[in-house]
Formats: C-alpha cells, structure tokens, sequence
C-alpha cells in the first residue's frame, strides 16, 4: 500500500525556502556531538557550492509537476528550461545552469497522472539567490504541523540534480548529544521508517546522497526533527489509509492526504503502510499499549479481501482487537473498510488484480463492524453506485485522495466529539501541551 516511486508532487504555487523538522525513535550506543553530521559512513563529501532551491506547496491531485525556468530582459521572456517530470514539491538549480540566476524566475504547474494541467501556470517567481543553500537535499517532511509524530515516520526531501539514491541516519537527542541509532538506504525522493518509535523524546534524521558504492555523494541535509510523547488519549490503528499519502505520489510525511489533518480532534497515527488485521493484531502490544490510548480507532481490511483473505478471517482479527482493547480499557471504535476500483489499480498501479468476489468479503466485515458498540460507516460515503471507490475520489483505485481524506477525517472528528467529549479535549490540552512545552 506504500506509494513506492513515481514520486514526489508540488504544486499551489507558493515558493518558500524552510528548514524542515523530524526525526525517529529508539535505543542504540554510538554518541554523536551535536550539530555534527557523523554517522554511518566512513567518507565525507566535500563541502561544495550551493545551488538555488524553488519550493512550492503541493497541488491537490497533482502527480507530478512542470516547471520552467525563464530569463527576462528588456521586456523579453525566454525560456531557459522546461521539465515535466518533477515528482518533489521543489527543485535544486545547479549553480551556473542558468547564469545569471539574478535575472531568472520560475513558473510550475500541477499535472495529472495523465500529464493533463490541474491549473494555469502560477505567476514567476523569481530565482532565491544569495540563500546559501547547503550542497544537500532539502528536507520537506510537516512533522512539525502534525499533532503529532506518526509512529512509522516517512522521511522526505528535494535531492540534488541528479541524484538518485540516498541515505537517512536517524538519531535520538539525549542532553547535549545525539544517539545513533540507525541508518535507512533511500531512492531518489523519500524512505519509509519500518521501526516504531514508542520511546519519548526528541529525535533527529539527516539526509545525503550517495552513489550506488555507497560512497557520499553531498554534504549532510540541515536535520529534521520530531518528538515523540506518550499518553496520546485519541490514536488511530490501521494501514496506509491512516498512515497517509495520496495521489500515487505524495508521502505521508505531508499534511495533504492524511486524514488525521482534517480531524481537529488530536489523533495519534499509528498506521502502517501494508498492513493486513493479522499485522494490525500483532503489533498491538507493541505500538498502541506504549501510547496508553482512551479511544482507539480502528479501520483495517482492505489489505485482507483485496488479496484473497476471506471475510471471516477478518472478523476474527478485528474481534481479538477488540478483546485486547477491552482488556486495557481502550475504547475501540471501528471505522468501515474503504471500497477499492480495481480497474485503476490494474492501470495505474503495480498491485495485484482482487479477487472477482472481493466485495463480499468487504460487506462481510463491514456488516460485522457495523454492529460494534462504536462503529463509523465512512464506506458507503466513499463508494459509488457500483459499490467501487468514487472515480473522482482516487488516482491509483485504492488510495482516498484529498476529498476521501478529508470526510474520513471530519467524519471522526464529528463522532469523537459526540461521543467522548472528554478524551477529545485530553487529547487537545495533551497536544497543545507537547507543543508549547515539550512535555
């Protein structure tokens, strides 16, 4: 379920250089000073010219982007270079590509997956010069604007032109030093944390390209940063639906496609890309018990009856879920399993065909999680006059883009509210709290 490369979008035309914050979870033994880049490789790259960075805000839809770079001069525009293959929300500019870049500006445009314009080109921008950008990717990770840090990071970042492969080492601030704890190989655009970070505290990720030895190949990225804090009243159990992401291109270390954005109810994510109910099951110890949840939501299965699980194995997943929340008085409430179109998911996607019986095994679960004590139908919504998933509401057939997110996240938002009127204000002073103060 992970959007695995056709990578990263942009979009919404608004150009702003940041540093960005985030980081990971753990336990390990190297001690690192602050401020300092080492870690795992034994090589550094030397310290080089910066290049300019563009950074726009990504295109609901967009798939990837076009961008031109142009030079005016004396009431002429020419066009410099157009690329319409950009999957980041950003983009390097080698110094002396376009020289000088004092007269350059900038234009992109979202595009489908079809390449067909979502917008009008956005007005130029001219070129940031004299930033002194680091010779580095560029982080775009929004931990930072999340309530909270997802449990399974993804990291993310604009890489250098031209480089295809990197390396994440993630790190957890101790005092006055950072405590190693391992390092992730990465493409070209992002990387998914398969490690929970459960533990409290502040932790720390940098990004740097290498070449296919393995050797670095760019300075260390400025860090990113998040902070991890346990308890979290409200969390929210499930696959890459919770875990985030959306129109085929776009990570889940964006706000866009998470549906936790658009809940004002402060939600833990503890969702993971791929999960089946059996992964979902077998984690629960691990992840959801360090976090202590009043309310635990809960919305599995499209994993199981896409791939040939039946119905009733899935009831009996969801069902030990249940029993494990009750035996440590966390208020389960499920959410129905989400329709599929698996037409665009032959065509679009790398995922396997569902079995010709998959709805079956679909309104199996959800009539079993319609009859718990909390249950949310967000499927019928979701679904058109063919029980499929909208057309309007997806790129890739299994995926709610921005208009399913964002009922999914209302939707919760209205019932917790209904419902547990005091977990939803624990969890807001808690997060209000984790903000301001650290605690």
């Amino acid at each position: 379920m992970r959007r695995d490369r056709l990578r990263r979008c942009a979009g919404a035309l608004l150009a702003v250089l940041f540093v960005c914050t985030a980081a990971p979870a753990g336990a390990a033994v190297k001690q690192v000073a602050r401020g300092t880049a080492a870690a795992p490789a034994a090589h550094t790259a030397p310290q080089t010219a910066a290049a300019a960075v563009i950074r726009w805000q990504p295109y609901p839809g967009a798939v990837r982007y076009a961008v031109r770079i142009l030079r005016v001069q004396g009431g002429e525009t020419t066009v410099l270079a157009e690329m319409n293959r950009v999957y980041t929300t950003g983009l390097h500019l080698p110094q002396g590509a376009y020289a000088p870049l004092e007269s350059a500006v900038w234009s992109v445009q979202p595009l489908d997956y079809h390449g067909a314009p979502l917008d009008a080109w956005s007005a130029p921008q001219p070129v940031p010069v004299g930033l002194h950008e680091p010779d580095a990717p560029v982080l775009t990770a929004q931990f930072d604007e999340m309530a909270y840090a997802p449990l399974y990071p993804v990291y993310s970042w604009i890489p250098r032109a031209g480089d295809r492969q990197h390396e994440v080492a993630v790190y957890r601030r101790t005092g006055g030093d950072d405590v190693y704890l391992h390092t992730l190989e990465a493409g070209e655009y992002d990387v998914y944390d398969d490690m929970p970070f459960t533990t409290p505290g502040q932790y720390v990720y940098r990004v740097r390209s290498v070449t296919a030895e393995g050797r670095p190949h760019s300075d260390w990225s400025a860090e990113g940063t998040f902070r991890v804090v346990a308890p979290t009243p409200v969390a929210a159990l499930g696959d890459s639906i919770t875990h985030g992401g959306g129109a085929i291109t776009l990570p889940p270390s964006y706000l866009l496609y998470d549906w936790e954005s658009y809940c004002t109810v402060p939600v833990k994510n503890l969702g993971h890309s791929g999960d089946t109910t059996a992964d979902m099951l077998a984690r629960f110890e691990r992840d959801v018990l360090p976090f202590a949840p009043r309310v635990l939501i809960i919305m599995g299965g499209v994993n199981d009856y896409r791939s040939g699980i039946y119905g009733a194995e899935s009831v009996r997943n969801l069902t030990a879920l249940r029993e494990k929340c009750r035996a440590h008085d966390i208020i389960p409430v499920f959410l129905t399993a989400p329709p599929i179109r698996p037409a665009l998911m032959a065509a679009r996607m790398d995922i396997m065909a569902p079995p010709a019986d998959w709805w079956e095994h679909r309104d199996y679960i959800n009539s079993w999680i319609m009859q718990q004590a909390y249950s949310i139908d967000i499927a019928t919504v979701l679904s058109d006059a063919n029980g499929e998933l909208e057309a309007a509401y997806t790129t890739d057939g299994l995926h709610p883009d921005l208009m399913g997110k964002k009922y999914i996240g209302e939707t919760v938002d209205a019932y917790l509210r209904a419902h547990f009127a005091y977990a939803a204000g624990e969890a807001a002073r808690r997060a209000y709290r984790a903000r301001h103060t650290g605690e």
